[in-house]
């Protein structure tokens, strides 16, 4: 296992405005950072030292009507199924490509956090997740984790949990 705690004065960017998110939160606000090749929830979960389901995956999708973000927060064993999701939100969702990404939460894909968006998003959150005391989610960079515990993330993203998993 591999990744120390950064110190809080040398985040920049993107993570420092998760860190920066988690402390007005109200919640732990230790950044881990590990190599950044560990870009599937595999590598991720081998980093940090946790199962591969512990690992929340953020994917990011745009609402086919009202153009808006939509993340999705799902356990890393799980693959999302759109029409899971659409239900759970209430509208159909797109592709989204890494510029839209960018642009409407202001992180890069690899790195997208649960929370810290430049906008305000539209959340699905996996119901799997919640079977954990422990997960990792990206925090702003491919090489920046955060531990959180999952009955958390309903008040960190304002998201909504159900089922999104296929299947």
């Amino acid at each position: 296992m591999s990744g120390d705690a950064a110190p809080a004065a040398k985040l920049k960017g993107s993570v420092k405005r998760v860190h920066d998110a988690l402390l007005a939160g109200g919640w732990p606000a230790e950044i881990r950072r590990v190599d950044a090749r560990a870009k599937t929830s595999e590598g991720a979960a081998a980093e940090v030292g946790c199962s591969v389901g512990q690992i929340a995956k953020s994917l990011v999708f745009r609402g086919a009507s009202s153009g808006k973000a939509v993340l999705v927060v799902t356990s890393g064993a799980n693959r999302a199924d759109s029409a899971r999701v659409e239900a759970l939100i209430g509208e159909a969702t797109e592709r989204a490509d890494a510029a839209f990404v960018r642009q409407a939460i202001g992180f890069a894909i690899g790195g997208v956090a649960p929370l810290g968006h430049s906008q305000p998003v539209v959340c699905a959150i996996d119901e799997d997740l919640l079977a954990f005391d422990e997960i990792w989610a990206a925090a702003g960079a491919p090489d920046a984790v955060f531990r959180l515990d999952p009955r958390e993330l309903p008040a960190m993203t304002g998201g909504i949990v159900g089922r999104v998993k296929e299947g």
